[in-house]
């Protein structure tokens, strides 16, 4: 008794009260380095697609599956592991997520062939999950004050590593192969999943009396896949071609079965009923259309300064250069990430979203009218990163706050997923446009300056949604 009596009457209590500060940071630290390297490993073959086509003797079509193999398996299994982390435990399922990560970037970095590569692919969009299970674990363990910012930081390191993605392939082909785009981010994950084991808190007990349906997630994943293939595929089939339209009949048709069976089911793999909540339909809406801004952005702007200037628009850029031009974007979410906390307390999530929406939009439409000198490109990437920070720090928050604890993981994995189905869909709108534009076989400027549009338009719309949300934050 008399031992135990001055821990509670002493004055000295700065260790006790200092450790879960320091053991959120290192939570937060966790998880933030494996959104990152996530992010980053899903842009970074983009730059280096033309370099692994000729290495692997493929065309630009088998090229294209290397990263559409990895959007079509975070897609379909994001919503997947967020589900299983609410049933069988987040930490077990980040754990399990990061294994998958790890094996996956190994068989690409040991690929000798396009079918292996295209393996390792889908196994490492497997990894999707990480998100969606970095927001419940937040949600869970850290001080209910912090929570805001810190998913707002994990969240923001979506942009960042999208942006690094595009900026480190040059430095890392200039010097060595292809391969080592996937050997030196395995090391890092690597280390993701050694932290995560000793920082992530053991789960507490499972749910009881609920499971995951397998038939429902095959349904998801059927018409996903042939939504996003058919979107995908589009710009070499054509979107009036029977493959592309019948894709997309089979794919809704496929969706709205599994929409109507999970409604029935009693333990559903995504609450329906939580997706018409006020804040959450918006705020998913919101996700399609930035999504389409965003991914849309990483094709347009390096396509754009690579081009040659004799086609009177364009700077040459080499493969480093275009990287650079981007560099901005990642950037500013990357010094703007720790104002996330502080920027919860002052702005309200509905005025977050619409302000980051419309400065997106601003970026869009500023390139679009003018981009005759480095300098406009460079602005215009700024206040992207700036727009994009906006939106991923109030997108997650907002579903988050709308819904119980016990399905953050399910229904922020579902915003994610739209997210990256807004950004197939972009990129695909705006390749056809380019492609439409060409004359003697190069892209016309005003196919860039239509894309940029297209841009501009979708985040004005994705404002308009944002307009629907709660006006002020759930407490």
């Amino acid at each position: 008794m008399s031992s135990s009596l001055p821990l509670l009457t002493s004055p000295a209590t700065p260790a006790p009260a200092e450790a879960p500060r320091v053991r959120a940071n290192a939570l937060l630290a966790v998880l933030a380095l494996a959104g990152t390297v996530f992010a980053m490993m899903q842009a970074l073959v983009i730059p280096a697609l033309p370099r692994i086509q000729a290495s692997l003797g493929t065309n630009a079509d088998g090229a294209a599956w290397i990263s559409t193999a990895y959007l079509l398996s975070a897609s379909i299994l994001t919503p997947v592991i967020g589900r299983l982390g609410e049933v069988a435990g987040k930490r077990r399922m980040m754990l399990a997520s990061l294994a998958t990560f790890a094996a996956g970037t190994l068989v690409c970095a040991v690929a000798g062939n396009l079918a292996e590569l295209v393996a390792g692919r889908v196994i490492q969009g497997a990894a999707g999950g990480i998100y969606p299970l970095a927001f419940a674990i937040i949600r869970d363990r850290l001080p209910r004050e912090r929570v805001p910012g810190g998913i707002g930081l994990v969240s923001s390191l979506l942009g960042i590593g999208g942006g690094l993605g595009l900026v480190l392939p040059g430095p890392i082909m200039t010097r060595l192969s292809y391969q080592w785009l996937f050997w030196l981010p395995l090391v890092v994950i690597a280390a993701a999943f050694v932290l995560a084991a000793r920082y992530i808190p053991a789960d507490g007990p499972a749910e009881t009396g609920t499971r995951v349906s397998w038939r429902s997630s095959l349904l998801m994943a059927a018409g996903l896949s042939a939504v996003l293939i058919a979107v995908s595929e589009s710009a070499t089939w054509g979107w009036g071609n029977i493959r592309t339209l019948g894709l997309l009949a089979l794919g809704a048709s496929a969706l709205v079965a599994w929409g109507r069976g999970e409604t029935r089911s009693s333990s559903p793999l995504v609450d329906m009923s939580l997706m018409r909540l006020r804040g959450v339909w918006p705020a998913n809406a919101a996700a399609l259309l930035i999504g389409m801004g965003m991914y849309a952005s990483f094709l347009i702007i390096p396509e754009f300064v690579q081009a040659p200037a004799r086609l009177g628009y364009g700077f040459g850029a080499s493969v480093t250069g275009a990287g650079l031009f981007m560099f901005p974007t990642a950037a500013a979410q990357l010094l703007l990430g720790p104002a996330s906390a502080m920027l919860h307390r002052r702005v309200s999530l509905r005025a977050q979203l619409i302000l980051g929406q419309l400065t997106c939009a601003a970026g869009f439409g500023s390139l679009a009218l003018r981009h005759d000198a480095p300098w406009q490109v460079y602005a215009a990437t700024s206040v992207l990163g700036i727009g994009f920070w906006l939106c991923l720090v109030a997108l997650p928050n907002q579903v988050v706050s709308a819904v119980p604890a016990a399905r953050t993981g399910s229904a922020t994995a579902v915003n994610t997923v739209l997210r990256n189905a807004g950004g197939a869909l972009g990129s695909q709108l705006a390749a056809a446009i380019i492609v439409s534009s060409a004359r003697a076989g190069a892209p016309a400027a005003s196919g860039y300056t239509g894309a940029l549009i297209l841009c501009a338009t979708a985040t004005c719309a994705g404002a308009f949604f944002a307009c629907a949300t709660p006006r002020k934050n759930r407490r």
